[in-house]
């Protein structure tokens, strides 16, 4: 049964690193000594992988880097949980393609190996990484991910702000045009906010999110909402 946790971001204002969610965190390597960690999303994956290593420690978790070659492969196949970091969407795909990843932390994940995952992180989690904030610093051969949730993702949601002069696209403008060329529901999830993924269950947590389907207006969803069970509804 999949196990996932999906953060739109690591850091709140004002708050440490995971701190918001350590809780989750916590319940999701429950019983688990040691993960892999995938800093591919970063440039300096080193000074990351430490930055990692540091606060997995306050859990009592033992953090091993994942590096782009057959060690990292190795590691990611024998892994107790995961935690892909975040960074640059793109950037961490591409990786991902290249090192030969993305079969084995499906096939993993679908197997039931905790994965956390933490803005870039989570978007790779989707069908594909379309709608990401992410500027395409690389090309991916392609921007099918992995495909563990069976809608896409919108870390960072930000909504507009009442009175702005700012006169470009606000996020739900673009979200909007991407269900002008696609008919997958995407979820804006707002910082702070989650989702907890229990097999075909998919639980919202942390903060309100907003749900876009082609052809209805955006739908409000409060912390504690299955979202499995919004889409579902909608398919009647």
């Amino acid at each position: 049964m999949k196990r996932l946790l999906l953060l739109s971001n690591s850091t709140n204002f004002g708050a440490g690193y995971l701190d918001h969610a350590a809780a989750q965190v916590r319940a999701l390597f429950a019983g688990v000594a040691r993960i892999a960690f995938v800093p591919l999303a970063l440039h300096d994956q080193a000074g990351y992988t430490q930055k990692a290593r540091a606060r997995f420690l306050g859990f009592g978790i033992a953090l091993d880097q994942v590096t782009p070659d057959a060690c990292g492969r190795e590691l990611l196949a024998s892994a107790a949980g995961v935690f892909v970091g975040g960074g640059n969407t793109f950037r961490l795909l591409d990786r991902l393609e290249r090192a030969g990843f993305l079969e084995v932390l499906r096939s993993r994940a679908l197997e039931g190996m905790p994965y956390l995952g933490a803005s870039a992180g989570s978007n790779v989690a989707a069908p594909t990484i379309k709608t990401t904030n992410d500027m395409p610093i690389v090309k991916p051969r392609s921007f099918d991910a992995l495909g563990l949730i069976g809608f896409q993702l919108n870390p960072h949601y930000l909504d507009a702000e009442p009175g702005s002069r700012h006169m470009g696209e606000t996020r739900e403008d673009r979200l909007r045009e991407y269900l002008e060329e696609n008919e997958t529901p995407v979820l804006g999830v707002r910082e702070g906010g989650w989702l907890e993924v229990a097999g075909e269950a998919v639980s919202l947590g942390g903060n309100a999110a907003r749900l876009f389907r082609r052809g209805f207006a955006p739908l409000e969803i409060a912390p504690g909402a299955r979202i499995d069970a919004l889409l579902a509804e909608a398919r009647r």
